[in-house]
C-alpha cells in the first residue's frame, strides 16, 4: 500500500506519540508499505516551528531528512498534475497545505494517513 503522511502523522510517528491511531501506526510501520511525505509537509512544520507554534526536539536541518531517511519515507515531488486539481476543488478545507494533500491523494491514487476527517469530503482514501 503507498501510505501519504500528513504532518501530523508523521510528526507522531517520529516521535511515538500516543495520538497516532494504532491503525495507522502499524501501516507506517509495516516495511512492506510505501511511506510517502509532500514536502508542503515540511514547510508546515518548519513555518510551524519559526512561529512557536511547533516545538522540535532539534533543529529543523538535524531533524530532517535524517527521520525521512531512518523511516524509510519518500518526498513525493511535487507535480502540476497535484495543482491542476485545486483550481476547481471546494474550498471544504480552508489549510491550503491540507487542499495539497488531498489533492495529491486523489491524483497519485494513496491512501492520505491522517485524523482529519475534513479529507472524507474530498473522496480522499483516508487510514486512521
Amino acid at each position: 500500500m503507498r501510505l501519504l503522511l500528513d504532518t501530523h502523522a508523521l510528526l507522531w510517528f517520529i516521535v511515538d506519540d500516543a495520538k497516532l491511531s494504532p491503525k495507522a501506526r502499524a501501516a507506517i510501520a509495516d516495511p512492506r508499505n510505501e511511506r510517502l511525505l509532500s514536502p508542503i509537509c515540511l514547510l508546515e512544520i518548519a513555518l510551524k516551528a519559526r512561529l512557536g507554534k511547533l516545538s522540535l526536539s532539534r533543529l529543523f536541518g538535524a531533524m530532517f531528512p535524517t527521520q525521512l531517511t531512518l523511516n524509510r519515507i519518500a518526498l513525493l515531488p511535487i507535480e502540476v498534475s497535484h495543482l491542476e486539481p485545486l483550481t476547481l476543488m471546494p474550498m471544504i478545507h480552508r489549510d491550503p497545505f491540507d487542499r495539497l494533500l488531498a489533492s495529491t491523494a486523489v491524483v497519485e491514487g494513496v491512501v492520505l494517513v491522517s485524523a482529519d476527517a475534513t479529507f472524507d469530503s474530498y473522496g480522499v482514501n483516508r487510514l486512521w
